[in-house]
């Protein structure tokens, strides 16, 4: 699979886990559901980052974010 869309999916999966630990904890709950998000959101960026020569830095996410995007819509 495509490393870049391994990110891309990463980074996205990790932000829909803040709501999901917001809401755990104005509810007094468990946040268990955020905690599955977030260790597949780094399970998905360390297997994308380490696999892809010379990795990603911060200056290269909104490209991978465009050409994902370009790539899968466009």
């Amino acid at each position: 699979m495509d490393t870049d869309l391994l990110f891309v999916l990463g980074v996205v999966i990790g932000g829909f886990s803040v709501p999901s630990i917001i809401s755990a904890f104005s509810e007094s709950r468990p946040p268990r559901m955020a905690m599955v998000l977030i260790v597949m959101a780094g399970a998905l960026i360390a297997y994308a980052t380490s696999t892809h020569p010379g990795g990603y830095s911060f200056e290269q996410i909104p490209d991978v974010f465009i050409r994902v995007i370009g790539r899968y819509i466009g």
